[in-house]
C-alpha cells in the first residue's frame, strides 16, 4: 500500500503544499497561483486540492499531513524578545497577540478545522497532524531531493523558531544538525532591512537590492562591518541591535540608522538614486562575504565535497554563484523554492525519512523534476477557454508551432510561453514564461516598462541549451532554476567607449555590455537556467529551433506576470495578460495567438489596481 504524506507552509508568507508518494514528488504549488495574491499567507485550501487532485487522492487516504514550522517555540521566541526589550515595543506587542491569540497559538486545531474544510470529512477521520522545525524543514528540501549521497547543508533566512542560520549534515537517509545561529542575529532580516531602506518592500523586494547592486560601488560596507555586523573569520556573527527596529517596532530599522547612513528611508516608488544603488551594492557585498565564509568552515568541519542550501537568503544567486566558483565544494545545490513555500515539501520529507524503512533513492539530477509541478491543461480546456475569451487562434501540431515561434522571436517579437505542469517556485523554468531574443540591445527595456511594467533596472535572464552553457558563461554545469549566477565569457564582451565608460548609475543600462546585451548585466553577469531535453523537452526543442535560425542557443526568459502579480496559472490567466500588456504573441500548448489578429485588447490599465505592487 502507498504512502502518501501532505506537507503544508501558512501564516507567515508564500503558503504553499506539496505531496509525496513513497517519498516521491507528485505534486506542490504556491497557494498565490490560485488566489491571485501574491506571498498569500493564508491556508492553502487551493493547493492542497490541486495536489489530491493531481494524485487522485482523499485526504483521508493520505498517512500524513506535516505542517513546515512548530508555532508554539515560534510564540515562545516572540514573548521572550518583548519580554526582553520591556517596555520597549509595547504598540508592536499589542498588534501582534490577537493574531497570534486567535489563529497561531492554536494553529493544531486551526489546521484541523481548514483540514476538515478541504476534505468535507469529520475531522476525527483526518490523517495525523505532526509538524517539523522551520529549518529542518529548509534543510531536508535541500538534501533529500538533491543529487548527493552525502553533503553538507547550509541554511539562511529570516528567522524560524529561533534559528536563522543553521548547518547540518546529510548522508543517506539521515540529517544531522550540527550548529546554528539565532535570533535576532540574522543575515535574512540584516538584507530585509537594506531593502526596507532603500525604499522596497521586506520579503517581496530583496531580488530587486540584488538586481540594484552592480549599478552601485560598494562604498558602505566597511561601515556595515564596522557599525552593524560583527563578523568573525568563520562566518558567524552578531547584530549590533542598536540600529534595529524588528524585535520591537513596527519597521525594520530606526534612527540610529537613519543618522549613520545620513538620511531616513527611500520613499516606496520615489526615484532611485546613486546612493540606494551604493547601499545596494554594499549589503550584496557584505552578504556574499557572511556566504563564503560559512561555507569555507562547515566544508573544513564536515570535510563535505558537495553543499546542499535553502532558506531565504539561498535564493541569492549572486552569493551562490560566488560560493560556487570560489571552488570551496565540487559542486553546490540549490532548493529551487528555497523560501518558506518549499518548507512544505521539506516537512513531508522529514516525515517520509523519519517514518519510512525505504532507503533514499538519490537521483543523477535531482528529485524536483524540474520543478514542473503544478497544474497542466489540455487541449479541450484551453480551447474552450478561448473561445470563451472571443480570441483568434490556430490550432498547430508541435513541429510547426515551434517553427513559427521561432520565427517571431527571431523577428524580434514578445512571445508569452505557456506550456506543460507550472513551475513550484518563484522562477518561471520555461512552462509559464515570456521569452524574447537576447540579442536585441532594447529588448530588456521594452520588456520591462511595455509588458512587465516595472523597473527598468530589473535583468532578465538567458535560458541556455544545457550542452552549450560554456560557449556563452564561465559555468560548467547544469543550472536549471536560475540559482546562479555567473560571469558571461570575455569574448562576447562589447569593448565600452571612452564616453560609456564615464557613465554610472542607470545610465549604464543603456550601454551594450555583449553580444547577448538584453541578459548581460552591467556587470558583465547573467542569472543562468540551462535547459536540457528530458527535462523540458518542448522548451528544449524552441531554443533549438531559435538556434538554428540565428546561430543562438539562448533565449530570454522571464515571469508570465506584470509587477505586483503572481505568476499565471491557468490559460484564462495567460489570455488575459497577453491581452492586457505589449506581449506580441502567445502559445499556450499548442494553440498560437498573434496580438494583431486579436479584436479584443485592453488598452484601459484600471486592471492593475487589482495587484498590490511589490
Amino acid at each position: 500500500m502507498s504512502n502518501h504524506i501532505l506537507g503544508i507552509s501558512c501564516f507567515f508568507h508564500d503558503s504553499a503544499a506539496a505531496l509525496l508518494s513513497d517519498g516521491l514528488v507528485v505534486a506542490a504549488a504556491q497557494e498565490e497561483r490560485f488566489t491571485r495574491k501574491k506571498h498569500d499567507a493564508s491556508f492553502p485550501f487551493h493547493a492542497i486540492e490541486f495536489c489530491l487532485s493531481q494524485a487522485g487522492l482523499k485526504l483521508d487516504q493520505l498517512s500524513a499531513v506535516v505542517f513546515y514550522d512548530k508555532p508554539l517555540v515560534k510564540f515562545n521566541r516572540l514573548v521572550e524578545t518583548y519580554l526582553s526589550y520591556a517596555p520597549r515595543g509595547f504598540r508592536s506587542f499589542l498588534a501582534a497577540m490577537p493574531v497570534w491569540m486567535k489563529e497561531k497559538l492554536y494553529i493544531k486545531h486551526t489546521l484541523r478545522q481548514e483540514l476538515g474544510r478541504v476534505s468535507g470529512v469529520p475531522v476525527s477521520s483526518l490523517p495525523p497532524l505532526l509538524f517539523s522545525e522551520h529549518h529542518q524543514s529548509h534543510a531536508a528540501s535541500a538534501f533529500f531531493p538533491s543529487p548527493f549521497e552525502q553533503a553538507a547543508v547550509l541554511c539562511i533566512d529570516g528567522v524560524g523558531e529561533w534559528a536563522t542560520t543553521t548547518t547540518w549534515m546529510g548522508d543517506g537517509q539521515s540529517l544531522t544538525a550540527l550548529w546554528e545561529i539565532d535570533f535576532p542575529h540574522s543575515l535574512g532580516l540584516l538584507y530585509s532591512a537594506f531593502t526596507y531602506y532603500t525604499g522596497f518592500k521586506v520579503n517581496s523586494g530583496e531580488y530587486k537590492v540584488m538586481g540594484l547592486a552592480p549599478y552601485g560601488d560598494p562604498k558602505f560596507a566597511q561601515t556595515i562591518l564596522n557599525e552593524i555586523i560583527d563578523l568573525k573569520p568563520d562566518g558567524t556573527f552578531r547584530l549590533n541591535m542598536k540600529y534595529f527596529n524588528y524585535c520591537v517596532g513596527l519597521t525594520m530599522t530606526n534612527r540610529h540608522f537613519d543618522e549613520l547612513f545620513g538620511a531616513p528611508p527611500r520613499q516606496p516608488e520615489s526615484p532611485l538614486t546613486q546612493r540606494e544603488m551604493d547601499l545596494a551594492a554594499s549589503i550584496q557585498m557584505v552578504t556574499e562575504e557572511v556566504v563564503l565564509r560559512l561555507g569555507r568552515t562547515l566544508q573544513s568541519e564536515t570535510g563535505a565535497r558537495n553543499l546542499c542550501m535553502a532558506g531565504g537568503v539561498a535564493l541569492n544567486c549572486v552569493a551562490n554563484g560566488k560560493l560556487l566558483r570560489a571552488g570551496v565544494f565540487d559542486d553546490v545545490w540549490v532548493q529551487p523554492a528555497a523560501g518558506d513555500a518549499g518548507g512544505a515539501l521539506g516537512a513531508a520529507l522529514v516525515a517520509w525519512h523519519d517514518r519510512s524503512e525505504a532507503s533514499r533513492t538519490v537521483r543523477p539530477k535531482d528529485g524536483m523534476q524540474g520543478a514542473y509541478l503544478g497544474p497542466s491543461f489540455g487541449s479541450d480546456e484551453i480551447r474552450t477557454v478561448l473561445q470563451a475569451e472571443g480570441a483568434e487562434f490556430v490550432e498547430l501540431d508541435e513541429a510547426t508551432l515551434l517553427d513559427r515561434v521561432a520565427t517571431l522571436l527571431a523577428d524580434g517579437k514578445v512571445v508569452g510561453w505557456f506550456r506543460g505542469r507550472m513551475e513550484f517556485g518563484p522562477r518561471a523554468l520555461g512552462a509559464r514564461s515570456i521569452l524574447g531574443d537576447p540579442r536585441s540591445a532594447s529588448m530588456q527595456s521594452v520588456m520591462n516598462l511595455k509588458i512587465k511594467y516595472r523597473e527598468s533596472f530589473r535583468p532578465f535572464a538567458p535560458a541556455v541549451l544545457d550542452e552549450r552553457v560554456s560557449d556563452y558563461f564561465e559555468h560548467d554545469r547544469p543550472s536549471p532554476y536560475m540559482l546562479m549566477v555567473a560571469p558571461v565569457r570575455e569574448d562576447l564582451h562589447v569593448p565600452l567607449k571612452s564616453d560609456e565608460q564615464a557613465l554610472f548609475g542607470i545610465e549604464r543600462l543603456k550601454v551594450p555590455r555583449s553580444t547577448l546585451p538584453a541578459i548581460t548585466h552591467v556587470d558583465y553577469s547573467a542569472r543562468i537556467q540551462t535547459v536540457q531535453e528530458d527535462t523540458n523537452p518542448c522548451f528544449y526543442k524552441l531554443i533549438k529551433a531559435f538556434e538554428t535560425k540565428t546561430g543562438c542557443g539562448v533565449l530570454i526568459n522571464t515571469s508570465f506576470n506584470v509587477r505586483g502579480e503572481p505568476i499565471v496559472c491557468t490559460p484564462q490567466q495567460a489570455f488575459m495578460c497577453f491581452i492586457r500588456t505589449e506581449i506580441d504573441c502567445l502559445a499556450i500548448e499548442n494553440f498560437l495567438l498573434l496580438k494583431t489578429e486579436q479584436t479584443r485588447v485592453e488598452h484601459d490599465r484600471s486592471w492593475m489596481d487589482e495587484f498590490e505592487l511589490d
